[in-house]
């Protein structure tokens, strides 16, 4: 059943067909629909829209591995500082880190997703996955699930507890704060990685996946069993298997924001939050020098993922999204999707930082079919400008 959604928000001229596009997505959407859109074109709001009833502009969802995206901004950060060292191994922050044969590892195949370890042999209990420093102190007596640096795999909830750790050994500091003090204050964003308890009103529940019987037995037919590596990659095999969509709907996982998929946002904080990587803003330097976009963003890992069992393509940290997802967005594109739908990159040449949210978890998960689209519509816009 669908009913009339109104679409609310603004668009600067130039960008009106972004409006219809996004207007036109929503009508043949079910009646709950609820989401949001918002665009920047070297650093310059262009889209701020939403859509559903109770959803506002500055409403807050749980964008899962959206979340990557910013902890990994952080990582780019103390690179360009000379803070961390691509080339230098893990070892060197982390000794520990060496044990059941990683010591070769450099931070490089980490944040490139080749370091096997995936999860644990038995998996995290539902504190443990809460707490980034939990995590990395299992994983660190784990042995990885293939050689290191050999091949690679999404390292879905565990990736931004690893960098945490190498963020932590060498700043003192957690990875959530140096992105409070030096991203998410400093730009007022709304993209939080750990939500205080004022801003819990804000804050929609995820709501479960609807599939229809056609895509129900699509996800039925998926090889995915909980001892498989995609089922040790996303907690399945655990005494108490994690259900993915539930997660940001738990207080304390938005409560500390695990780096790896513990964020909540809005669309206006995940695509201010890449305005401000690319773009100068309100007389701020960008976060980051061009040079470090383009290293981030260069292909590191690309073809067969073995969790994912599909071609995928993964920079530093960060999807190469062009590649990935929208490969109508110019080369050296950096971003992460998130399981819900959620979408946000940055387009180093077309100046475009985007941002997508959506409250009901869409199929099959990732970044949302509609995102496409969209992002399509508002790179077409951008162009003509």
């Amino acid at each position: 059943m669908t009913q009339e959604i109104t679409v609310q928000g603004t668009v600067a001229e130039g960008f009106e067909a972004v409006r219809e596009e996004f207007a036109a997505f929503v009508s043949g959407e079910p009646a709950d629909y609820e989401g949001q859109l918002c665009a920047f074109v070297r650093g310059r709001r262009v889209v701020d829209l939403w859509a559903g009833e109770g959803a506002g502009g500055d409403s807050l969802y749980g964008v899962f591995s959206s979340t990557k995206g910013a902890a990994h901004l952080v990582v780019a950060m103390l690179v360009q500082d000379g803070t961390l060292e691509l080339d230098r191994k893990v070892t060197y922050y982390w000794p520990e880190f060496g044990a059941e044969g990683k010591g070769t590892l450099t931070l490089r195949d980490l944040l490139a997703h080749r370091a096997g370890l995936v999860g644990t042999d038995t998996g995290f209990s539902p504190q443990e996955l809460t707490d980034d420093r939990a995590m990395a102190e299992r994983l660190a007596d784990q042995r990885p699930f293939w050689r290191p640096g050999t091949a690679f795999g999404y390292h879905a909830l565990v990736i931004g507890a690893l960098t945490g750790e190498v963020v932590r050994r060498a700043t003192g500091r957690t990875l959530q704060d140096v992105y409070e003090e030096r991203v998410r204050a400093p730009y007022g964003l709304d993209f939080f990685l750990g939500l205080p308890a004022a801003h819990e009103p804000r804050f929609r529940t995820t709501q479960p996946m609807r599939p229809t019987p056609e895509q129900q037995a699509l996800l039925g037919s998926a090889p995915s069993g909980p001892q498989t590596l995609a089922g040790i990659a996303f907690n399945a095999h655990s005494a108490e298997p994690t259900d993915l969509a539930d997660l940001p709907n738990v207080r304390l996982v938005r409560a500390k924001g695990p780096a790896s998929f513990g964020g909540v946002a809005s669309a206006r904080g995940l695509a201010g939050m890449y305005a401000a990587l690319l773009s100068e803003i309100d007389g701020k330097a960008p976060l980051l020098k061009e040079d470090t976009v383009a290293e981030f963003g260069q292909f590191h890992s690309v073809g067969y993922d073995l969790v994912a069992r599909v071609h995928k393509s993964y920079g530093l940290g960060f999807q190469a999204t062009a590649d990935t997802w929208h490969p109508f967005l110019g080369a050296g594109t950096i971003g992460h999707s998130g399981a819900a739908g959620s979408q946000a990159f940055a387009d180093p040449r077309s100046g475009v930082a985007y941002g997508y949210t959506r409250r009901r978890f869409a199929f099959p998960g990732g970044a949302a079919p509609e995102n496409d689209r969209l992002a399509r519509a508002v790179h077409l816009a951008a162009l003509a400008g």
